[in-house]
């Protein structure tokens, strides 16, 4: 039955814009209701006092770096199997799901066992104070225990789009972030208040929000796994036929995910260090500059929605040698995408200060945290158009050049500015901000420069 409700991503005879709405609709409403997760779970550490909020900020650049690993891990995969899709070559493209699958056990297992150990000591590096340490460590340490479900999630969600089913992701991590606050509310608080009832808690406080997380993963990994073994899908899992092992097939995800893993490595470590830099300012701007960059994740969802069309689109029109549907889901998808993320940054601007007033009542924290958003607000249209540009060139096969572009607005302009400015000016945190914000518009530049060169419709060669 689901399969007859999918349209068919490729037919001539439909609207561009309906097809690419019909994918980027679930996306961006997904992408909602994870960020108001977010916003609902920071709201509840925040709740516990600054030092609660400064400890999740500590090891968050860290966890956005393992979350870019395990999607770049899904998009070599699931980008291979949309074009074998594309093309016609149904039979391989559940080959490419099922060998996925099997490659996502191990590597969730590694990342779980070293980021257990990599938590006793990261903290203490990057330079948290004491009381702040201890809580940093034993979140790290439950979320990390989460890793191989969330590999897992994260790989089945990403397959399912780009074989164009974007509503079972909806549904399953929509659940994911019910489930998600629910747990939240009974591991963090020592009571849940239900009119005249008051139900017992655990009161794990900042540890109890990593244990909430860590449950509810699990438990939509495991749905996610029945849908694609019992439901009818395009790449529907059987296994009553044999497993058969394909080098080539891991190869081919190889190149196109390593990219993606040294552009999210790229910028998550450059997040770690910026972070060290933050650190040396205090708990007030260290609690500022995490509850901003949570604040600020709600101008990501139209762009996310409609970059992740476009990788879809893109690697399944080149699939079918359509150069020219690809050239036109891929132009469709940026200007749609990058529009709607201005229109993001106006509203980031205007709505600063009660963004950061909705995760604390911190008076300084709310004036410094609306600051440094209203700076960011400007660089959101260049931010957008770099989203959208490496949707359409992941899904060209094209994973070196986000890398590159990335590698470059980090490493050669973001930390040297941001250094520069924290040790020649009293900006403190703003110009830490103010690089962030020339990083961005100056990615965005050069992703429309390298977008209009429109090289990336002959990228898939060179993963072979």
């Amino acid at each position: 039955m689901r399969s007859k409700q999918i349209i068919n991503l490729l037919d001539t005879s439909l609207p561009p814009r309906r097809i690419i709405w019909a994918l980027a609709w679930p996306t961006i409403l997904e992408q909602i209701l994870q960020v108001t997760v977010t916003y609902v779970d920071s709201a509840m550490v925040g709740s516990l006092g600054a030092v609660a909020t400064a400890a999740i900020s500590v090891p968050t650049s860290t966890i956005w770096l393992v979350n870019g690993w395990m999607n770049a891990f899904a998009i070599g995969f699931s980008v291979l199997m949309a074009r074998n899709l594309g093309s016609g070559k149904q039979d391989r493209a559940k080959l490419v799901t099922k060998q996925a699958l099997v490659t996502s056990l191990y590597f969730g297992l590694v990342l779980t066992v070293g980021f257990v150990i990599i938590s006793r000591y990261l903290p203490t590096w990057i330079g948290a104070e004491p009381q702040v340490d201890v809580l940093a460590q034993a979140y790290l340490h439950y979320i990390a225990l989460g890793y191989l479900p969330n590999v897992v999630m994260i790989l089945i969600s990403t397959l399912l789009r780009c074989s164009g089913d974007s509503k079972t992701p909806l549904y399953l991590n929509g659940l994911n972030n019910i489930l998600n606050i629910v747990l939240n509310l009974f591991f963090i608080f020592d009571g849940v208040s239900l009119g005249p009832w008051k139900l017992p808690g655990f009161g794990l406080g900042v540890q109890g929000a990593a244990i909430a997380t860590s449950l509810s993963c699990t438990v939509t990994s495991i749905l996610l796994l029945l849908i694609l073994i019992r439901t009818d899908s395009a790449i529907r899992l059987d296994f009553s036929s044999p497993f058969q092992y394909e080098t080539s097939i891991q190869k081919q995800a190889f190149r196109l995910a390593l990219p993606v893993a040294l552009e999210r490595s790229t910028l998550s470590f450059g997040q770690i260090v910026l972070t060290k830099m933050v650190g040396t300012l205090g708990t007030t701007a260290l609690a500022a500059h995490f509850l901003s960059n949570t604040a600020e994740s709600i101008t990501f969802l139209p762009p996310s929605g409609f970059a992740t069309a476009a990788t879809t689109l893109v690697a399944q029109s080149l699939g079918a040698n359509d150069k020219a549907l690809a050239r036109k889901f891929a132009d469709s998808c940026t200007i749609f995408g990058t529009v709607l993320m201005s229109l993001m940054g106006v509203v980031l601007f205007a709505g600063a200060p009660q963004l950061i007033g909705f995760f604390t009542k911190d008076p300084a924290v709310i004036a410094l945290g609306a600051t440094i958003l209203r700076i960011e607000a400007f660089a959101e249209p260049g931010f957008g158009l770099s989203m959208l540009a490496f949707g359409v060139f992941r899904g060209a096969g094209d994973t070196h050049r986000p890398f590159l572009i990335s590698l470059a607005g980090m490493w050669l302009l973001r930390l040297p500015l941001a250094y520069l400015l924290l040790r020649s000016t009293e900006l403190g945190l703003l110009g830490i901000w103010i690089a962030m914000a020339s990083d961005l518009t100056l990615r965005g530049l050069i992703s429309l420069i390298q977008y209009r060169r429109f090289t990336w419709l002959d990228s898939w060669k060179e993963t072979h």
